[in-house]
């Protein structure tokens, strides 16, 4: 029995909507953040990622590789800023795109996570566990 046969009307697969398996709560710290604040924030919130800056104006992005790669290099969490390990090349997708949309700019640009814009900004965050969401029935 497919998720379709049980009942459920949540579309899968390549031509869903990213609106369907996006993570709209996005986490936003502030600019002159440390990576301690940008780990806390992911802790308190439960999310792999965090967004450097404002819903309009968004500078980086932490994920916890970021923090990870810190620690293991023995950075000085408290001092540094998130910014100094953030990726500060985003990517964006629109809100009209879909899965396979996303899933083919992950690939060809070789990120986990992608930011989404709708007609006011920022929608929020779709992350490549997002994607593989869509395609498991």
């Amino acid at each position: 029995m497919n998720s379709m046969d049980s009942g459920d009307t949540t579309f899968h697969g390549a031509d869903a909507s990213v609106l369907t398996y996006l993570t709209g709560d996005v986490v936003m710290i502030a600019v002159a953040s440390s990576v301690h604040d940008a780990a806390r924030a992911m802790a308190e919130a439960s999310v792999g990622v965090v967004l450097i800056g404002t819903h309009d104006d968004v500078k980086a992005l932490v994920s916890e590789r970021d923090v990870v790669r810190a620690v293991a290099a023995g950075l000085d969490l408290d001092a540094i800023a998130a910014l100094d390990i953030g990726t500060t090349r985003l990517i964006w997708i629109d809100a009209g795109n879909t899965i396979g949309d996303a899933a083919e700019e992950m690939m060809e640009d070789y990120v986990r996570h992608v930011l989404v814009r709708g007609t006011d900004g920022l929608v929020g965050v779709l992350s490549i566990r997002d994607v593989l969401s869509a395609y498991i029935t």
